[in-house]
């Protein structure tokens, strides 16, 4: 099955047109009165992009919802298909399975869908079904697991595990800048996972600003589980610790459970993604959490949006630019005492 790629205009074509609709490209010599009235009507904004347009059904395949960050993915999938009455969104359901996930993706295909929103729980492994998607005319939108492959997404919507890294050693800076012998731990998420050496490497990067590195080091598995051991392992070998970075919340509730069991407090921790449950903990003012920094839960919702745009041959508009673009990354905020009260509302839970 084949399908014609849709195009979309130029930024010339697109202000040609919106100067035609508007009558000032008419032979009439009095409707455009000067250059910089046709200018500024070039400039106005395109509509908006809440306003219902043409009905598309898009697609959605995520991995299993055995996390609450990836629960809270496929929620908020979910939730954008519902806002709007001109899409009809398919959930697949969660799989860990690539074959299963390459079965979905082939689903889409086979239904010719208008878009299809792809959390891969390989990004590698997927490439090549999401080309096959390209291929047939279907805008794919690639969400946080990136495909090996440029050409297997229209655009790429990303959450910033380097800026995560980044964000949460220049906490520890600001906070023990001062102190040479600082002791700083780190507990990481898998660290075969590209997005678990990026995070580890902003960290290192951040902290080597303020003349400090990490002392004591260990791996998690992002879960609850594998959180608790690791800590567990982590507090035996260092008796002095004065600040922990945990990269994964969901996996911080390990983390605390081993935290309590060795009776230690003479730390601070960040944590790492914004759950509620560690933002709970940072509004409580007795935690050892004082920080978490925001991996957005929302990137598969903006992942909806972006594809109901990119099926109904939309642009983005709040930007000048005509087209959808290639790719988007959120932003790493940290989330501390001072500002928990907005971030709270949006967390969600481990």
């Amino acid at each position: 099955m084949s399908r014609t790629p849709r195009r979309y205009l130029s930024a010339a074509a697109l202000i040609s047109a919106t100067l035609l609709v508007s009558g000032c490209l008419s032979n009439d010599p009095e409707a455009v009165e000067t250059e910089d009235d046709a200018a500024a009507a070039a400039a106005e904004p395109a509509g908006d992009n809440a306003e219902p347009g043409d009905d598309v059904v898009i697609g959605f395949s995520g991995p299993a919802a055995g996390h609450g960050w990836i629960g809270a993915i496929t929620e908020g999938a979910q939730n954008q298909g519902d806002e709007f009455d001109d899409v009809e969104l398919r959930v697949s359901e969660g799989t860990d399975d690539v074959n299963q996930q390459i079965s979905q993706i082939e689903q889409f295909i086979n239904d010719d869908v208008d878009a299809i929103v792809v959390l891969p729980f390989d990004g590698a492994a997927l490439t090549e079904v999401a080309i096959e998607a390209m291929n047939a005319g279907i805008p794919v939108v690639n969400v946080d697991r990136e495909f090996s492959s440029p050409f297997a997404a229209r655009t790429t919507i990303l959450g910033d595990n380097y800026g995560m890294g980044v964000s949460a050693g220049t906490y520890i800076c600001e906070q023990l800048g001062d102190q040479d012998d600082a002791v700083v731990a780190e507990i990481a998420g898998i660290d075969s996972l590209p997005l678990t050496q990026d995070r580890s490497q902003g960290f290192e990067d951040a902290l080597s600003d303020c003349g400090m590195e990490v002392e004591n080091r260990v791996a998690a598995d992002f879960t609850v589980a594998g959180g608790e051991s690791a800590t567990a392992n982590l507090l035996q070998a260092a008796p002095e610790i004065d600040a922990i970075w945990n990269h994964d919340d969901d996996q911080g509730v390990g983390v605390l459970a081993a935290i309590e069991n060795a009776g230690r407090d003479e730390f601070f921790m960040i944590g790492g993604a914004g759950s509620a449950n560690m933002m709970r903990e940072i509004e409580s003012g007795d935690s050892v959490v004082e920080a978490t920094v925001v991996y957005p839960a929302s990137q598969a919702a903006d992942g909806v949006r972006l594809a109901r745009l990119l099926a109904q041959e939309r642009a983005m508009s709040d930007l000048v630019e005509s087209d959808v673009p290639r790719e988007i990354q959120l932003y790493a905020p940290v989330v501390t005492a001072d500002n928990v009260d907005q971030y709270l509302p949006y967390a969600f839970e481990s």
